[in-house]
Formats: structure tokens, C-alpha cells, sequence
């Protein structure tokens, strides 16, 4: 009886030791909070962050129409009057780096319209967007302030991180209670 036991500890040890190495090698698995932000591309930094900047402004555009409370719509013409104006310094820093803009949403930010379009309860659900669209972007400007090539694209990347972390932390404060303010 022992042997079986020991030999069953053996083997879950083992099995827990090839799964932990498995998600270590995987490009998604989460990393620790004080890890160094993963490298990304000039042309991945602009793709990706052109899509996160069209889909605040539609998801707020959204929010504007379909919010119930009007410290959400607030919020989300605050979320389009900024996000157009980092999506417009995106569109020049690019061009200057020679690399064309994306004019469509990825996968993922198609999938995030639509679930918030069928929300119950659209004003929730809007600011949980908010916050994962947030979170997304400060690891990709943040990631990008460090390894992007182009001095322009990384000069854009460092300058519009303060007003993404304030997104991010505003989003959060308030998704949890349902309320918003526009300060």
C-alpha cells in the first residue's frame, strides 16, 4: 500500500512539474507583476494599439447612445475625445515610421462590441470593457516605451501611458460600485 501511495504522489508531482514547465514555455501565460514587460514590434505595436484605440472610441460611442446613467456618457465622451486624439498621434507617428494603420478591429475587440452591445446591464459591462481595454493597453505602451525601434513611436508610446493608467485606474475604481464621475 505504501508503494502505490508513494508511487501516486510520484506521479502527481511529476504531472504538476511538466504542466508548471508547459505554461512557463507559453507565449500566454501570465507573467508576475514585477517581470519586464514583453518585447513588441514596431508594426505589432502599431496594429495593436490601433485597434485598442478604435475600440474605446466605438465602445464609447456605444456607450454614449445605450448608457443608462449620465456619469457613464461622461465617461465615455471623455474615453473619445482622448482616444481620438492618441488614435490621430498614433496615425502620424506611424506614418512617419513608415507603417500603415490597421482600419479594422482585431478579433478580440469585435468579440468585446459585441458582447457589450447584448449586455443586460450595458453600463456594467461597458466600464468592465473599459477596464480590460485599459489594462491591455497599459502592457502594450508599456512593453512598446522599451523595445519599439522607432524613436518617435517609442516617444509616443512613454507620452500617453500617464493618461492610460488614469483610464485604468478610474475605470477600476468605479466598475465594481456602478458609478462613475467625469473628474
Amino acid at each position: 500500500m505504501r508503494f502505490l501511495t508513494r508511487s501516486f504522489v510520484a506521479v502527481c508531482f511529476a504531472a504538476l512539474g511538466l504542466s508548471a514547465a508547459a505554461l512557463a514555455r507559453h507565449p500566454d501565460s501570465p507573467r508576475p507583476p514585477d517581470a519586464p514587460p514583453k518585447a513588441v514590434s514596431d508594426a505589432d505595436f502599431v496594429t495593436k494599439a490601433a485597434s485598442g484605440g478604435m475600440f474605446e472610441v466605438q465602445s464609447s460611442k456605444m456607450a454614449t447612445e445605450m448608457a443608462k446613467k449620465a456619469e457613464c456618457k461622461a465617461f465615455a465622451e471623455k474615453m473619445i475625445a482622448d482616444h481620438s486624439k492618441l488614435n490621430d498621434e498614433l496615425k502620424a507617428a506611424a506614418g512617419k515610421a513608415g507603417i500603415a494603420v490597421p482600419s479594422t478591429l482585431a478579433a478580440h475587440h469585435e468579440k468585446m462590441l459585441a458582447d457589450l452591445k447584448g449586455a443586460r446591464d450595458f453600463d456594467a459591462a461597458y466600464l468592465s470593457a473599459q477596464v480590460k481595454a485599459h489594462e491591455e493597453a497599459v502592457a502594450l505602451f508599456t512593453a512598446a516605451s522599451a523595445s519599439v525601434k522607432d524613436p518617435g513611436l517609442r516617444e509616443f508610446a512613454t507620452k500617453s501611458l500617464p493618461a492610460l493608467k488614469t483610464h485604468l485606474e478610474h475605470a477600476k475604481k468605479h466598475a465594481g460600485s456602478g458609478t462613475i464621475s467625469s473628474r
